[in-house]
């Protein structure tokens, strides 16, 4: 495991700014979100979209890291609450690591946030299909 994608975790668990020195300079952000695509590259613009995904304190419902040559594959479903209404998401991120330790890419894939009712019609789908 890396220890910059450790610190990101971090500050994506408790939606504090990334650590200096995790992303690197020109680190290039390719995210996959419903219903839309972005790229963006620059430590600003990346902690920037960061800061708005992970805006609230949340913890990791599920945590499998998978290291890589050259970075580490990290699925997550994150939990938080919103204004006081419980949220989850699920993401991957493939993460490219250079040599000095910095983030040089995040290609992220995610599935959507959902808000606590869309979370028991979910719950309440799996139920019926099992």
């Amino acid at each position: 495991m890396t220890e910059s994608v450790t610190k990101l975790l971090g500050s994506i668990e408790t939606a504090t700014p990334v650590p200096d020195g995790v992303l690197a300079d020109d680190i290039f952000l390719d995210a996959t979100v419903p219903n839309w695509r972005m790229q963006l590259r620059g430590t600003s613009a990346v902690q920037e979209r960061y800061g708005i995904w992970f805006a609230d304190p949340g913890h990791f419902e599920e945590l499998t890291r998978t290291p890589v040559p050259g970075g580490e594959i990290v699925r997550f479903v994150l939990s938080w609450t919103e204004n006081g209404v419980p949220f989850s998401a699920r993401q991957a991120h493939f993460f490219e690591v250079d040599d000095n330790g910095q983030i040089t890419r995040d290609e992220m894939y995610c599935g959507g946030r959902w808000d606590a009712g869309r979370l028991a019609e979910m719950e309440a789908a799996d139920r019926v299909s099992a």
